[in-house]
């Protein structure tokens, strides 16, 4: 069996790089991706899912380097089983966790647009 996930949002907060024990970065960051519809009694409805993504390897340093809050991506991945916890206000939440294969930036500057794939010999 194989999953994939592909996702297209904008990122909530500028992405965070750090090191792994083994010394490989890795760059997390959110992305926010958006619905809207029109209900049946004609009214707008609109609904935000936020997904934590993780790139390993030399493309951890790119999306770190060229990333930032607001920015469009294309994120192909595989998605880790859901995590449901309780925030701090009491209420229940699930963590939505992607390890990315594939980023595309998309828009920003100048529209410019870079690709960046994982390492093969990356473990999950």
């Amino acid at each position: 069996m194989y999953q994939k996930i592909v996702l297209v949002g904008r990122l909530g907060a500028d992405p965070e790089m750090r090191y792994a024990h083994n010394g490989q970065p890795v760059t997390t960051f959110n992305v926010a991706t958006d619905r809207s519809w029109t209900d049946a009694n004609g009214q707008r409805q609109e609904k935000t899912i936020w997904f934590r993504v993780s790139m390993w390897g030399k493309q951890a340093e790119s999306c770190n380097e060229y990333l930032a809050k607001g920015r469009t991506v294309l994120v192909e991945g595989e998605m880790s089983e859901p995590k449901v916890y309780q925030r701090k206000d009491g209420q229940w939440a699930t963590s939505l966790d992607v390890r990315a294969v594939n980023v595309r930036f998309i828009g920003g500057r100048e529209n410019e647009q870079v690709t960046t794939t994982a390492d093969d010999d990356v473990p999950f």
